[in-house]
């Protein structure tokens, strides 16, 4: 395999690994804050779907980005209502937002286009297109760095750099600033931040919020960065296997990008495999490679992941004691 393969499978990696990232670190904020996320998926598939209708009607990939992140908040609120204001089961409310939010962006979809669920193809202006980091043409022709920095490092759209950035900036929340302390704690001891005296229902909610602006943007990334335009169910699972990461990470920022990145491999390789012909077995299946990094994700989480313990509140909805 030489060094242009290499690089283009890392490349396809990484767009790859974007929505996984995002998703994931949505569901790090809301776990830390001990409110569990099942609905990562939902919240994705409902922000693509409005992406790319809002773009399509106006034009504009940042109206589009604007509908995704308020609809996937909305929903966010929903599982915040449900979750911490009602007290309800977190697992069962997120669980309800996936299969509503299946439901409702086919139905809008086939209501408002008459495609079968799709909406009509994107045209440039209403997506997000590659940008071409300073310094990328004149080193093409570099043997080596300028071909990684041309064709790994440069030419993403502004969602993947945002996505890789909001990593170190999610660690500096968590670990370095007063909301993130509050944060942390509140998934761990809500007792000790309500006797401190802040308010573990206002800390919640604002964690479902960060954690509804980020699904919004990684639906809009798949609906109009990655794609041109909304397909039914286009998430594809994806929302779970942010999930697996983030258990596959403990609930860690840092591990948590090289866990997506590795899945974002995984699926980049299966896709670079389809149809070839692997010695002793022949022609791989389309099939066997569309299933293999779902496939992985099981066997990783099994085999390799050791023990993962979540925030202790994580799940159960706090009372206050009178």
């Amino acid at each position: 395999m030489d060094l242009t393969t290499i690089v283009l499978i890392l490349d396809s990696s990484v767009r790859l690994a974007t929505p996984l990232l995002l998703a994931c670190l949505a569901g790090l904020y809301s776990e830390r804050s001990g409110i569990f996320d099942i609905g990562l998926e939902g919240k994705m598939l409902a922000g693509a779907f409005f992406a790319a209708a809002a773009a399509y009607w106006t034009g504009s990939a940042w109206l589009g980005l604007l509908a995704a992140i308020a609809a996937s908040i909305v929903l966010a609120l929903v599982h915040g209502f449900a979750s911490i204001t009602q007290r309800g089961n977190q697992i069962v409310s997120g669980v309800a937002i996936n299969f509503l939010a299946a439901g409702m962006t086919a139905l809008l979809g086939q209501a408002w286009f008459s495609q079968g669920g799709r909406t009509p193809q994107l045209g440039a202006d209403a997506r997000f297109g590659a940008i071409t980091l300073p310094g990328a043409e004149a080193l093409r022709d570099v043997p080596v760095v300028g071909e990684i920095y041309y064709e790994l490092i440069s030419g993403h759209n502004l969602i993947v750099y945002v996505a890789f950035l909001m990593v170190p900036l999610t660690w500096w929340v968590l670990f370095r600033t007063r909301f993130g302390l509050r944060l942390r704690a509140v998934g761990q001891n809500p007792a000790a931040v309500d006797t401190a005296g802040v308010s573990v229902p206002f800390l919640r909610y604002r964690a479902v919020v960060i954690c509804g602006i980020l699904t919004g943007i990684a639906g809009a990334y798949l609906a109009i960065a990655q794609s041109a335009g909304f397909i039914v169910n286009m998430s594809a699972g994806k929302g779970y296997i942010a999930l697996a990461a983030l258990i596959f990470a403990k609930w860690r920022p840092w591990p948590a990008m090289g866990a997506c990145f590795l899945f974002g491999f995984l699926d980049a390789v299966s896709i670079r495999l389809q149809g070839a012909n692997v010695p002793v077995i022949g022609e791989v299946p389309v099939q066997f490679m569309q299933a293999l990094p779902y496939i992985l994700t099981v066997i990783l989480l099994a085999g390799f992941i050791g023990r993962a313990v979540p925030p202790k509140a994580g799940g159960i909805p706090y009372v206050k004691e009178r």
